[in-house]
C-alpha cells in the first residue's frame, strides 16, 4: 500500500444523506489511515464525516468500515504529518509539499477490520 497514490472514502451527506466519496492521498498504519485535509473543516467531506463518523474507505479494491476523527493529540498529528507528507513529498511533482503539511488538518480513519 505504501505505493499506492489514493484512497477513496465515503461519506454520508450531513444534509442529503445520500454517500459522498472522494479520492484522497492517504498514509496507513494496519488499524488506522491518516489523512489530510486541505480545506480544513470547510472540506464538504470533513464536515460529513464529523456529522456521521462513520465513513467507508476503498483501497486497492477492498472495502473497510471506520470511525472518522478530526486528530486532536499533537503527537498523534504529528505522526499523521509526517507519514502522508513523508509518502508523497518524493512522488509529488507540483512542487514543495511543506506549506500543506503544515497547514492541512489532519484526520484518522479507525479502521473496524484492520488492514491486512
Amino acid at each position: 500500500m505504501a505505493d499506492d497514490d489514493y484512497c477513496y472514502v465515503t461519506t454520508t451527506g450531513r444534509t442529503s444523506g445520500n454517500a459522498h466519496r472522494i479520492e484522497i492521498w492517504y498514509a496507513a498504519l494496519p488499524e488506522r489511515l491518516f489523512l489530510l485535509a486541505g480545506g480544513g473543516t470547510r472540506s464538504d467531506w470533513v464536515r460529513n464525516m464529523l456529522a456521521t463518523p462513520a465513513v467507508t474507505v476503498e483501497i486497492d479494491g477492498a472495502v473497510h468500515r471506520a470511525t472518522g476523527r478530526v486528530i486532536e493529540d499533537p503527537d498523534e498529528q504529528e505522526q499523521a504529518r509526517s507519514l502522508v507528507f513523508d509518502k508523497y513529498q518524493t512522488r509529488y511533482h507540483g512542487g514543495d509539499l511543506t506549506e500543506w503539511r503544515g497547514n492541512a488538518l489532519p484526520v484518522a480513519l479507525d479502521l473496524l477490520d484492520p488492514l491486512t
